[in-house]
C-alpha cells in the first residue's frame, strides 16, 4: 500500500508591525498593546537618536523575517520642529506622531484636548487624572483604563487635523491590529 505524499496546508506568517519610536513612553505603550492583542509587534527604540532615515529603518528590519505585508510604524513626537519632515521622507511608512507628545494620546483615554498646549502641560494634565504617571512607566490601573477606552480615544483623536497642535495619528496603529 503506498502512502500519500504530503500536502502543505498553504499557512502564512502573519505581518509584521514595526514600530520605530523614540521614547521610555512609547515603548511602554506599544508593549501594552503587544502583550495584550497578541500582535507580532517588533518596538525598535533609539532612544538618543532622532535622526531616523530610510536607510536606518532598512537596515533594522533586515535582520528579521519579513512579509510581503509586513507595516512599519513611526511613533514620534513633533515637539522637534523638523521632525515632521524627516518623518515624511521614509518610504512606506506610517506616521504615528503626536503633537505635542504621546501623553496626548493617553490624555485623549481620559479626556478631550482641543486647545494648543506644550508636552509639560500635556503631561500635567495627564497627571491630574493619573496622579501616579511618570514619563515611561504605564502602572496596571492606568493600562486597565488604556485598553478599555480605546475606541473613545480613536474617536478624540480623528476630529482633529494632523500634526497640528494638539493632534495624535497613533489611532493608525490601532486600526491596522484590527482592534477598532
Amino acid at each position: 500500500m503506498a502512502r500519500k505524499q504530503r500536502v502543505s496546508k498553504g499557512k502564512t506568517m502573519r505581518p509584521n508591525y514595526f514600530v520605530f519610536c523614540e521614547g521610555e513612553t512609547e515603548e511602554a505603550y506599544v508593549g501594552i498593546l503587544r502583550a495584550h492583542y497578541r500582535a507580532p509587534i517588533h518596538i525598535i527604540t533609539k532612544r538618543t537618536l532622532l535622526n531616523i532615515t530610510a536607510a536606518l529603518v532598512t537596515r533594522i528590519k533586515a535582520a528579521y523575517v519579513c512579509t510581503k505585508n509586513d507595516r512599519t510604524f513611526l511613533m514620534y513626537d513633533l515637539d522637534v520642529p523638523t521632525m515632521l519632515g524627516r518623518l515624511k521622507k521614509i518610504p512606506g511608512a506610517t506616521l504615528l506622531c503626536s503633537n505635542p507628545c504621546l501623553e496626548l494620546w493617553l490624555l485623549f483615554h481620559y479626556a478631550e484636548q482641543k486647545s494648543e498646549m506644550t508636552s509639560k502641560e500635556c503631561v500635567e494634565k495627564l497627571v491630574s487624572f493619573v496622579p501616579s504617571y511618570h514619563k515611561g512607566l504605564i502602572e496596571p490601573g492606568m493600562k486597565q483604563v488604556l485598553l478599555q477606552n480605546v475606541v473613545i480615544a480613536v474617536e478624540r483623536a480623528k476630529t482633529l487635523d494632523a500634526y497640528s497642535n494638539p493632534s495624535t495619528t497613533v489611532y493608525g496603529l490601532i486600526e491596522a491590529l484590527g482592534i477598532c
